[in-house]
């Protein structure tokens, strides 16, 4: 049998999710792009199309957010993501300098 979820009891919690954590996680991943695509950080306008990057990227996010049984488990999934999406992006910028 499935549980029946309350929507209307975890949706702040959701977007909330969404909108804080998904917007770590897509500034992350633009910092990734910036980092670690063609080019490396010092090709030409990269930094114009990584900051173009962000809203796709944050939309996608807030999308997802809706997809999660509760708003423990957006803030876990999306939270984890972007902490672990940051803990990548430092520690490449210290080992390539």
């Amino acid at each position: 049998m499935s549980r029946r979820v309350d929507l209307s009891r975890h949706w702040p919690a959701k977007l909330l999710a969404g909108l804080v954590a998904g917007l770590a996680l897509a500034l992350a991943l633009s910092g990734w792009f910036t980092w670690f695509g063609p080019g490396g950080s010092d090709a030409l306008n990269k930094y114009q199309v990584s900051m173009w990057l962000v809203p796709p990227l944050w939309l996608a996010a807030l999308g997802a957010c809706w997809a999660f049984r509760s708003g423990w488990h957006a803030w876990g999934w999306l939270g984890g993501l972007a902490a672990l999406a940051w803990a990548i992006l430092a520690l490449a910028r210290q080992v390539g300098g």
